[in-house]
């Protein structure tokens, strides 16, 4: 569709959203009607009475509704949106000492009591095949409660003309700065949960997620010869202010918490600069292999921090229970129980959080029915603590769980994933220019690119947007075909520097996977720019042998 006729026959009052629900639409004002809370108490009551009657000694019911928007475009044109809805109730039960769960689209109380039932059924079959009872840390019921993820300009009521008009924006920008394609999406996701259990919770959540990923290409018809440049904005938990930069900065410099650690995003200058850096990537130098001081941008280094410290984190992964997707772990229980395992350098603090404002993972509660909270992982460079769930605590002596358990749908039975991990800031005073100017031979890196990790987190490789070498304190120009090599230990005890708070920022994966049957959550990882001695890079265009 060309951009002209897409914007005229989108131009009405809202630029309205039609959903597909069973078999009819619904239009973009009722989508900010939530269910009514005494609806859905009444639902779950529904389930809890029914699965105790039938014999289970919890129960937990989770109504869900989850509403999505995708956009795509391409230079000046939109390609594509995509809405969805999906509303359901999910029941889990512990009967005989065994989980069960089922979950159904009935919206009535005599569908989730039935569903119950199942659970119930399912739970009792299960406890057949267990060798021991589970075992689930306590929580306190919360009576009844909400929460919600702070905004101020709601995504679903932005006109989707608006919307399309800043990702084609974006694209001309980074078409005139020197790009020969560029592509903008635009990810926005609500989820509306309910979670109701026999301890005493009812809990209301309205959480809200936003991603605007760019991709700037160069080609050079000469040589055959191309190169890309992704955005480096980090997909948040915030609303659609996010993308008014002029907005956010003055809700910063109030001090406000909306945007203290995700920052803005200009999305027309960050693909301005795309389509440049795509084209200088093409005359850039080809980096020659050798030992380098890397200094790493927050941008870049979430992804490291989630590979290498989020996932061999995962209890069920260090235990061996879970091992699709990421592998288990190497970071196993006998070196957590020493309290001596030199996971990185004495400078090196690993904190995980579900709280932090504007944060992906940030929640008031899990689907566990467990308050959100912060906790060290790794303390001063020791391995310290995991990431755990209700029925995983009693593993490592824990008296509660962390709130680690989440479902990416009503029909989907909820398990342990990652919280945010977030490397702590340095506490000396330190900018990147300054630690730059002590770096004799190094490479800044910034931007999330390829990446290779073993089965147990350890030996890896890992590549990124932008390269600039290093030479006796000043950056000389930019470089191409890098990635570094190490392994985890090695390199979080290779750490010499960390920037202070001034420099910290997240970054974060919205499409994070795990699971048979695979589910996706979303996650953030805050860093500031930091320090690596000695980290050996590779060439990557140059043959081996």
């Amino acid at each position: 569709m060309e951009r002209r006729t897409f914007l005229k026959i989108s131009s009405g009052a809202t630029g309205a959203i039609l959903l597909p629900v069973f078999g009819n639409t619904i239009a973009a004002e009722e989508l900010l009607n939530p269910m009514a809370v005494s609806f859905k108490k009444t639902l779950a009551d529904a389930g809890l009475n029914a699965a105790t009657k039938a014999g289970a000694s919890y129960c937990d019911v989770r109504i869900g509704r989850y509403l999505n928007q995708s956009i795509t475009t391409r230079d000046l044109r939109v390609e594509n949106i995509i809405n969805t809805e999906s509303t359901g109730v999910g029941v889990r039960v512990v009967a005989s000492g065994a989980y069960g769960f089922a979950s159904t689209n009935d919206m009535s109380e005599g569908g989730v009591a039935g569903a119950a039932r199942q659970a119930v059924a399912i739970a009792r079959a299960n406890a057949r095949l267990q060798t021991e009872p589970l075992r689930m840390a306590p929580v306190k019921g919360t009576g009844v409660v909400s929460w919600a993820t702070p905004f101020t300009r709601d995504w679903r009521s932005v006109p989707v003309k608006d919307k399309a008009e800043m990702l084609i924006a974006a694209n001309k920008a980074g078409l005139d700065a020197g790009a020969t394609f560029m592509t903008a999406n635009l990810f926005q996701v609500n989820q509306q949960k309910y979670y109701a259990s026999t301890d005493g919770s009812y809990i209301d959540q309205d959480i809200h997620r936003l991603w605007a990923p760019m991709t700037a290409t160069a080609v050079d018809k000469v040589n055959n010869r191309f190169r890309t440049r992704d955005s480096l904005a980090a997909p948040v938990g915030m609303g659609f202010e996010y993308f008014d930069a002029r907005a956010a900065d003055k809700v910063q410099a109030a001090g406000g918490v909306a945007t203290l650690y995700t920052r803005s995003c200009d999305l027309v200058e960050d693909a301005r600069a795309a389509g440049r850096q795509a084209r200088e990537k093409l005359t850039a130098k080809s980096v020659e292999p050798g030992k380098y001081d890397l200094v790493l941008s927050p941008e870049h280094l979430f992804l490291t921090i989630h590979e290498s410290v989020g996932h061999p984190t995962e209890l069920d992964r260090v235990m061996g229970y879970e091992a699709n997707y990421a592998g288990t772990s190497f970071a196993t229980l006998d070196k957590w129980a020493t309290k001596k395992f030199k996971f990185g350098a004495e400078r090196v603090n690993f904190i995980a959080d579900k709280t932090t404002p504007g944060s992906l993972g940030a929640v008031g509660y899990d689907d566990e029915g467990v308050r959100s909270k912060q906790w060290d992982i790794i303390k001063d460079g020791v391995l310290v603590n995991y990431q755990a769930t209700r029925d995983q605590a009693h593993l490592i002596g824990e008296k509660e769980s962390h709130g680690c358990s989440y479902a990416d749908s009503w029909n989907s039975v909820q398990f342990q994933r990652m919280p945010n991990v977030s490397l702590a800031a340095g506490k000396a005073p330190l900018t990147p220019d300054e630690m730059i100017k002590d770096v004799k031979k190094g490479i800044y890196i910034l931007g999330r690119g390829s990446y290779s990790i073993d089965q147990q987190r350890y030996n890896f490789q890992f590549g990124g947007q932008l390269y600039f070498e290093i030479k006796n304190g000043k950056i000389t120009g930019p470089l191409e075909d890098v990635a570094y090599q190490s392994n985890t230990q090695e390199f979080w005890n290779s750490c010499s520097a960390i920037c202070d708070q001034r420099d910290w920022r997240m970054g974060g994966s919205f499409f994070d996977g795990k699971g048979q049957p695979s589910q996706v959550s979303a996650v953030s990882h805050g860093s500031a720019t930091t320090r690596f001695n000695g980290i050996n890079v590779i060439n990557t265009a140059r043959k081996i042998g």
